[in-house]
């Protein structure tokens, strides 16, 4: 497993750790303290967990178990991996720590944070998925299923 996807994958589990111990937060204000969490908890709580976590998971595996790109390809470059990740990374951190950051003060300009985060979030999986595009490939499975075999 090459160091690219260690990042992903462990990068994932920590916006796993923060989106749980947000949820728990959440929990004991609603249980305890009869409070509902705010709109932006559960926003930043939802995008730690689905966008950190889930995507991050899934984008370093994809990339560990995808075919390799064929000689030539011009279009996968590791670099571009990493930009994306950089990327997605610095959106989705953004993201998620603005909205818990509106969720205690209400300051205009947290609004534009939140939106350049969601934006970094559009770009870096955009380029992810254009760099990774020409790996997504059959690889000796398209011969099995014109033989009949089905999977």
């Amino acid at each position: 497993m090459h160091t690219a996807v260690r990042r992903f994958i462990k990068t994932g589990i920590a916006f796993l750790a923060v989106g749980l111990a947000l949820g728990l937060a959440m929990l004991v204000q609603r249980e305890l303290l009869g409070r509902w969490p705010h709109p932006y908890l559960v926003s930043a709580h939802t995008h730690a967990l689905f966008s950190g976590f889930v995507m991050f998971l899934i984008l370093g595996v994809a990339l560990w178990l995808f075919p390799r790109p064929e000689r030539g390809d011009r279009r996968y470059r590791p670099e571009l991996v990493d930009r994306a990740y950089w990327i997605l990374l610095t959106g989705t951190g953004l993201r998620v720590s603005t909205e818990i950051a509106r969720a205690a003060w209400q300051a205009g300009w947290l609004a534009w944070l939140v939106l350049v985060g969601g934006t970094l979030q559009v770009l870096g999986f955009g380029l992810y998925f254009w760099t990774m595009w020409s790996r997504i490939r059959p690889v000796g499975s398209h011969l099995r299923e014109s033989q009949g075999e089905r999977f």
